[in-house]
């Protein structure tokens, strides 16, 4: 977890990096933080992005998985099976 800044300590790092950095060159020094933050969060937020695709893709796979244990665990395809099954012992028995 990030620290939270207050007011206090805001201006407090400002007039450090005021003295550190000098007057002049504290606009790029920020421009640069701010582009390197915004690079950050972008990067943070195609990781994110990545894991939830990789989740549903597991998710995904559990529903198809139930899908054909539903289809294999059907009752109407064993009573057609038993059906057919039927069906053949009476052409035998009809033949003979």
């Amino acid at each position: 977890m990030l620290p939270q800044l207050g007011f206090t300590e805001f201006l407090l790092l400002a007039i450090v990096a005021l003295v550190v950095v000098g007057p002049r060159d504290l606009p790029g020094m920020m421009r640069k933080a701010g582009q390197w933050v915004a690079k950050a969060r972008g990067m943070a937020r195609e990781f994110q992005g990545a894991f939830d695709d990789m989740g549903r893709e597991v998710e995904l796979d559990e529903l198809r998985k139930e899908i054909e244990e539903i289809k294999r665990a059907n009752p109407v395809n064993a009573i057609a099976d038993e059906l057919k099954n039927t069906e053949d012992e009476m052409r035998d028995d009809a033949a003979s």
